[in-house]
């Protein structure tokens, strides 16, 4: 079938498949270095509690079949070490067959670690990394030219990332339609960026702009991904640079780089070697039968799987980041369909004194990533993934977003959890545990140009509420789980 395989695209599938094999390696190393405290046997949500709930069919996951904090972590290196090892060619040394082979290994350890990550990889961006790297199982390796059929599944992929997310905005909130959302987002973003300060204090009217931009970029762009080239590839290139700009304003884990390799496939790659004075591509045997027959069955079941979210995107009712079967194959994307006007923090303190009063010290706990001391700048950590200081965002939303894990947390940091405590930045505590710990709410807000001038802060806080009131080891009965 000369029509299954297109030569043209060598490049861009080389380096969709090199960049997914580095968000790959990503996602492997957070889940090696955060599962044991978030998800292990003594951790905040444990796997082995979860699997006693919830059955194979609704959560199919390696770890329904056995599950131990060692088999959890060796499996998380296994995926980071194939993972590299993709990133660095070795799949285009090795035979066709052995190449899909290692993709769809690296898709079944992720599904795994995503099917028992309960609210810790909740995340949209956790479905979208696996529906990509599904479609990289059969995009195949330098033995044989891109199939056609998997390039346009991945634009399919793209459009409904982009189209999805465009649509949940105008649907929305008020303020996408009169543009005055980033009056607002950059300020109240789960986790504000380095430059995040800068892009808050733009003037308003760029910011408008900057709003009608993105619904051109949403809703507009995804349509002409399906246009002939080159036009294709200048709508894949307003993809990118619009991702682009939201790295700089942000961090949102890896969703906007893995937006940004999605939109590779659709790119040219002839013109595009051309253009940067690279060799042609190099010359491709036909693709086997049998890898026909895999692809077609592939693409038939892609297409099967598509009534669902195309028909939420039709919707009125539009649903957000959702997956409409176990094993997160063709899903609905979205995000920011609502946009805060403020930003409230939860902050955990604590203290050595062994009777409180009220001229008790209390110190700060500091996270990593999410705002803690109004003077720290906030830092990049995109396309890396803090997972606890997410979810503390969600709590400032909502106590009911904190129900299932809060109060264990609280207990591990009365006992100075040696896991659980690596995932903080500073533990004020670090020899002797403290006695009391609280939890208060504040509003947080980015300080003006003047009040940084004068202060040298980026944010001020003031106290809205308690969030916790004064906890002792003794009063915690869940603190030694």
């Amino acid at each position: 079938m000369e029509w299954f395989t297109s030569s043209d695209y060598w490049l861009s599938r080389l380096v969709f498949q090199r960049g997914l094999a580095a968000v790959y390696l990503i996602a492997f190393l957070v889940a090696a270095r955060q599962g044991r405290a978030l998800l292990g046997e003594r951790g905040l949500t444990p796997v082995p509690r979860f699997l006693d709930r919830v059955p194979f069919r609704r959560s199919p996951s390696l770890f329904q079949l056995h599950y131990s904090d060692r088999f959890f972590v060796c499996c998380a290196w296994l995926g980071a070490v194939l993972s590299a090892a993709l990133l660095v060619g070795a799949a285009d040394r090795a035979p066709l067959a052995v190449a899909m082979a290692a993709w769809l290994v690296l898709w079944l350890l992720y599904l795994s670690i995503v099917n028992v990550g309960q609210v810790w990889y909740g995340f949209g961006w956790e479905s979208l990394l696996l529906e990509s790297g599904f479609l990289a199982v059969f995009l195949g390796n330098e033995h044989t030219a891109p199939p056609v059929l998997i390039l346009w599944l991945t634009r399919w992929l793209l459009f409904r990332v982009e189209f999805g997310a465009g649509l949940i905005k105008i649907r929305g909130d008020r303020c996408w339609r009169d543009l005055t959302c980033l009056y607002y987002h950059h300020e109240t973003q789960p986790m504000p960026g380095p430059l995040s300060w800068y892009f808050h204090h733009l003037p308003k009217p760029l910011h408008r702009v900057e709003v009608a931009a993105n619904h051109v970029a949403q809703l507009i762009v995804p349509v002409v991904l399906f246009t002939p080239q080159p036009v294709a590839s200048v709508a894949a290139g307003i993809v990118v640079v619009t991702q682009l700009w939201l790295v700089a304003s942000g961090n949102f884990s890896w969703l906007n780089w893995l937006t940004i390799l999605l939109a590779l496939p659709a790119v040219d790659g002839r013109r595009a070697a051309e253009a940067l004075g690279l060799p042609g591509p190099p010359d491709l045997a036909a693709p086997p039968v049998w890898y026909e027959a895999v692809v077609l069955a592939a693409t038939a079941l892609v297409l099967v799987l598509s009534y669902w979210p195309a028909r939420n995107l039709l919707s009125g009712r539009q649903l957000m980041n959702l997956s409409f079967n176990p094993v997160h194959l063709v899903n609905t994307y979205g995000a920011f369909g609502s946009v805060n006007r403020s930003r409230q923090e939860v902050v955990i303190q604590g203290t050595d004194e062994a009777v409180l009063t009220p001229d008790t010290v209390w110190q700060d706990y500091e996270f990593r990533g999410k705002p803690g001391d109004v003077r720290r700048l906030p830092r990049q950590y995109a396309p890396y993934h803090l997972r606890l200081d997410w979810m503390m965002w969600f709590a400032g939303l909502s106590p009911g977003y904190a129900g299932s894990w809060f109060t264990p947390l609280i207990g591990k940091l009365l006992v100075n959890d040696r896991a659980t405590v690596r995932l903080l930045r500073a533990n004020p505590f670090p020899g002797t545990p403290p006695t009391h710990l609280r939890a208060r709410l504040y509003l947080y807000r980015f300080t003006t140009r003047a009040e940084r001038r004068a202060t040298g802060a980026w944010w001020h806080r003031t106290l809205l509420s308690e969030f916790l009131p004064p906890v002792r080891l003794e009063d915690h009965g869940s603190s030694r789980g």
